[in-house]
């Protein structure tokens, strides 16, 4: 499991499954705990995926280290797609704001957008 920070965990649990389109792993509310993963995970090659935990940022150092990463316009976590042109139509016909058109480098192709969590989240095709 790996984690990302965000301001508010029930919020970012909604736009995560409902936007992005992950699935919930675990979900309990009354701690503020929200573990969501890939809705490939339980099949094929995707069977060992990882799930992502919903952090609240009330610590100050996770706040701090999720405010400076998002006031530098950095990606605080990157999700491979096949067709990050593709996501890109999806997520901005459902009003997902991105910084800017997917560009390529010679990395790939990626696409950076805001979760309205408190975090820049990237897309990136190989």
């Amino acid at each position: 499991m790996c984690s990302i920070h965000v301001k508010d965990p029930a919020t970012a649990h909604s736009f995560y499954t409902e936007t992005l389109g992950f699935e919930t792993l675990m979900a309990m509310p009354e701690y503020n705990l929200f573990i969501i993963k890939d809705p490939g995970a339980d099949t094929g090659a995707d069977k060992n995926s990882v799930g992502l935990l919903l952090e609240p940022s009330d610590n100050p150092i996770g706040a701090n280290y999720m405010n400076a990463l998002h006031e530098a316009g950095l990606a605080a976590i990157t999700f491979g797609v096949p067709d990050v042109q593709a996501e890109y139509e999806r997520l901005l016909a459902a009003g997902v704001t991105f910084q800017s058109e997917p560009t390529e480098d010679f990395s790939g192709i990626s696409a950076v957008f805001d979760d309205g969590c408190g975090n820049f989240v990237q897309l990136h095709q190989d």
